[in-house]
C-alpha cells in the first residue's frame, strides 16, 4: 500500500470525520461563550490559543484532502465551501477587518453540514427545491399584494394602524402569516367593526400559511426522498459489484485448485 493510499484511508476513516465534527462543535461552543464578557475577558488568551489550534487542524485537514484528491478536490461544492471558509479565516486572521473575520469564524459552524451526510442530503434537497420555491414565492407575493390592497380598501378606516396604507397592510399580513398574535391583536378589533371580516382573514391564512407553506415543505421532502433513492440505488450497485468480485475470486480459486490437481 502506497503512502497516498494510506493517507486516503486515514482521511476517509469515520473516526477522522467524527474528530473533525467534534472540533467544529467545540469551535461553535467557544464562539458562543465569547458573547459573554464575564467568561471571555478573563480567558481571552486561552480562547485565542484554542481558536488558533482549531484553525490549524482545519487547515491541515484541507491540505491533506488536496494532497489525496488533487484537482478533483475542487470538483465538489462542499469541498470548495470548506476551502473558502478556512482560507478566509487564515487570510483575515491578522488583519484589521475584525468584523469580516468574525463572519468567517461563525461560518465555520456550517462545516458541520459538510461532515454529516444526512445534513448534506437535507441541504441538497433544499437547493433542488429552489426553482419550485421561487414559483411558490412569486404566487405568495401576488397573494400578499392583492390582500394588502383589499385590506387597505376595507379596513383602512377601521384599523389605520394596521391597514392605513399598502405598506402597513403588507406588514400586518406578514404578522398574520406567521400566526403571531393575529387573533387578539388584529382580527378581533376589526371583527368588532366588520363582522364579515373573518372571510378575509381566514381565507388569507388558509391560502398563504397552510397551502403555500405545505407546497414548499412537500417539494423539499420529495427531493430528499429522491436523493435517498439515488443513494440506495448506488449502494445496491456497489453491493452487486462486490458480490460479483467475490464470485470471480471464488471461480479463480477453483480454477487454481483444478490446475494444481492436474499438475500433481
Amino acid at each position: 500500500m502506497t503512502s497516498n493510499q494510506r493517507l486516503r484511508r486515514a482521511i476517509m476513516d469515520p473516526k477522522f470525520t467524527r474528530f473533525i465534527t467534534t472540533l467544529i462543535i467545540i469551535n461553535a461552543i467557544l464562539i458562543g461563550l465569547e458573547t459573554f464578557p464575564s467568561i471571555y475577558e478573563p480567558y481571552h488568551m486561552v480562547f485565542t490559543i484554542i481558536d488558533f489550534v482549531i484553525l490549524g487542524i482545519f487547515t491541515l485537514e484541507v491540505i491533506l484532502k488536496i494532497i489525496v484528491h488533487k484537482t478533483s478536490y475542487f470538483h465538489n461544492n462542499w469541498n470548495i465551501f470548506d476551502f473558502v471558509i478556512v482560507a478566509g479565516s487564515i487570510i483575515l486572521y491578522s488583519t484589521p477587518y475584525v468584523s469580516v473575520l468574525r463572519i468567517f469564524r461563525v461560518l465555520r459552524i456550517f462545516r458541520t453540514i459538510t461532515t454529516v451526510p444526512t445534513l448534506r442530503r437535507i441541504v441538497s434537497a433544499l437547493f433542488m427545491a429552489i426553482p419550485t420555491i421561487s414559483s411558490v414565492l412569486l404566487i405568495m407575493t401576488i397573494i400578499f399584494y392583492v390582500y394588502a390592497i383589499l385590506g387597505t380598501s376595507f379596513y383602512g378606516d377601521i384599523a389605520p394602524e394596521y391597514f392605513g396604507n399598502i405598506y402597513l397592510s403588507l406588514i400586518t399580513l406578514f404578522q398574520i402569516f406567521t400566526l403571531e398574535s393575529w387573533a387578539s391583536g388584529i382580527f378581533r378589533p376589526v371583527f368588532a367593526e366588520a363582522t364579515w371580516s373573518w372571510l378575509y382573514f381566514i381565507s388569507f391564512i388558509v391560502i398563504a400559511t397552510f397551502i403555500m407553506i405545505n407546497l414548499i415543505v412537500g417539494e423539499i421532502v420529495n427531493n430528499a426522498q429522491k436523493i435517498s433513492d439515488e443513494i440506495d440505488e448506488d449502494t445496491d450497485e456497489i453491493k452487486e459489484d462486490t458480490s460479483e468480485i467475490h464470485e470471480l475470486r471464488k471461480e479463480i480459486r477453483e480454477i487454481k485448485q483444478m490446475l494444481q490437481e492436474k499438475n500433481s
